[in-house]
């Protein structure tokens, strides 16, 4: 579903992207895809991924047992899926869809535990793209409040063969 919103006198559509639009753009799967959903898509400029954090994840049987949180390595993660699902939206589909690469992670701070029960949302905001490589910053947050944050970047490359 897309929502018609004004800001600033200028109208954006916002789109949202459910689990199977994400399946049929991001090369991931369980137990490693970190993306839900994605929601309030501004075209390539922001949008918002979902994560809902469950207890019944592979990585707490270890990260922590007793007190399972979330490692923050995947939290990274799913900020690049979802930057990196609304980059390949911008190029055109032909046999097959073109692959992301996760280049760099910056600045990459974390401000709480995430755990089990959690909803997180990873705020994700163009910085800059040049030719197929695009810069983002995102942020990851629950209820509102911030666990982490960090500037990601990610090449675009065509499937080998293609």
């Amino acid at each position: 579903m897309d929502v018609q919103v004004e800001t600033k006198g200028e109208t954006a559509t916002l789109g949202t992207a459910d689990i199977s639009r994400i399946l049929a753009t991001l090369p991931h799967r369980y137990p490693f895809l970190m993306v839900d959903r994605i929601v309030d898509i501004d075209g390539d400029r922001h949008a918002i991924g979902i994560k809902n954090v469950t207890a019944n994840e592979p990585h707490f049987q270890g990260h922590f047992p007793d007190n399972p949180v979330m490692p923050g390595v995947l939290i990274l993660e799913g900020m690049a899926q979802t930057a990196g699902t609304i980059c390949l939206w911008q190029y055109p589909v032909e046999n097959a869809s073109p692959l992301v690469y996760f280049m760099t992670i910056d600045k990459a701070k974390f401000r709480r535990p995430v755990v089990p029960g959690d909803v997180l949302e990873y705020h994700m905001t163009k910085l800059t793209k040049r030719r197929n490589m695009w810069w983002f910053r995102g942020e990851a947050k629950v209820d509102g409040q911030l666990v982490a944050e960090a500037e990601v970047s990610a090449m675009i490359a065509a499937r080998a063969g293609k």
